[in-house]
C-alpha cells in the first residue's frame, strides 16, 4: 500500500472506500473494451451517505491509470473537497453533465460518459439508435440530447435533464453516449450493451443493403422483457466476474 493510498483511505469511510474501488474497477474497464478517450470523458459516483459528493477521475490521468486513492471528491457546486493531487484537477465540462444529472436525479448513483467511435456515428444519424438487433431493443425509450457545443456552459444542463427524463440511457447528438444509473455495476453493464448496440448497427449499415426489422410488436415486446424491473437489475450479477477480469490483469486500480 503506497503513501497516497494509505492517506485517502485514513480519511474517508469503507463505504467509500469500496465507491472508489469500484469506481475504479469501471474506469479501467472502459478502455479495456474500446470506450476510453484519453485523458477525456468521465465517469462520476455519488458518495455513499453523502448525496451532494461525488467522485470524478483527475483531469489528465489515462483511464488505465485511475486508482481508488487518485479520484477526486467534488460537491454538486462543483468545489473540490479532497483531491490527493498537486498538478491535477477535475475538468470543467465532466462537472457540468454529471453534476447536472445527479443533482437532479436521485436515483441516479453512476454516470458515465464516452466519446466511442460508434457512438458518435449513431449520434449523428438522423435516424438515431435503430431496433435492429435485440440488444438495440433493450433501449426502446432511449433519450435525445441536441449539440449545443462543449459542454461548459451550466445553462446547459436544465435542458440536458428535461431530455433526459427518468431514462437510464442517452444518445447526445453530434457527440456521444451517456448512462445515468443507480450503482456502478449497472451503469458499466448499460453502457457496454449501449455500445455494442451501436457498434452493430454501424456494421450492418456499412454493408450497404436493405435493413431487416422485426414486426413492431416484437420490439415492443423485446424492450419490455429486457427492462430492469421484468427481469433483473443489469450488471449486478456480471459485475464480480468483472472485477475478477482486472485482478488477473492488474490490481492496482484498488489501491
Amino acid at each position: 500500500m503506497n503513501a497516497l493510498t494509505m492517506n485517502v483511505r485514513s480519511v474517508v469511510s469503507e463505504a467509500e472506500w469500496d465507491a472508489r474501488v469500484n469506481l475504479a474497477a469501471c474506469y479501467r474497464l472502459m478502455p479495456m473494451f474500446g470506450m476510453s478517450d484519453l485523458v477525456y470523458n468521465h465517469i462520476t459516483a455519488r458518495v455513499p451517505g453523502g448525496e451532494d459528493r461525488l467522485l470524478i477521475n483527475p483531469y489528465g490521468y489515462m483511464y488505465e491509470e485511475i486508482t481508488a486513492s487518485s479520484l477526486i471528491t467534488i460537491n454538486l457546486a462543483g468545489d473540490v473537497l479532497l483531491n490527493p493531487h498537486e498538478q491535477y484537477t477535475m475538468n470543467l465540462a465532466g462537472y457540468v453533465i454529471h453534476s447536472a444529472v445527479h443533482a437532479a436525479r436521485a436515483d441516479v448513483e453512476c454516470v458515465i460518459h464516452t466519446h466511442s467511435r460508434a457512438g458518435m456515428a449513431v449520434s449523428a444519424l438522423k435516424c438515431g439508435l435503430l431496433p435492429l438487433t435485440q440488444t438495440a431493443m433493450r433501449f426502446g425509450s432511449i433519450a435525445y440530447h441536441e449539440y449545443e457545443g462543449p459542454a461548459i456552459d451550466t445553462e446547459e444542463r436544465g435542458r440536458l435533464i428535461h431530455d433526459l427524463g427518468d431514462s437510464d440511457a442517452m444518445i447526445l447528438r453530434n457527440h456521444g453516449l451517456l448512462v445515468a444509473c443507480s450503482d456502478i455495476p449497472q451503469a458499466f453493464n448499460t453502457m457496454y450493451w449501449l455500445e455494442m448496440a451501436c457498434r452493430a448497427q454501424v456494421d450492418a449499415m456499412a454493408c450497404n443493403t436493405d435493413l431487416h426489422f422485426p414486426k413492431e410488436e416484437v420490439i415492443k415486446k423485446t424492450a419490455y422483457l429486457y427492462h430492469p424491473e421484468t427481469r433483473r437489475p443489469y450488471g449486478v450479477m456480471e459485475w464480480p466476474a468483472m472485477l475478477r477480469l482486472l485482478d488477473r490483469r492488474d490490481r492496482s486500480y484498488r489501491e
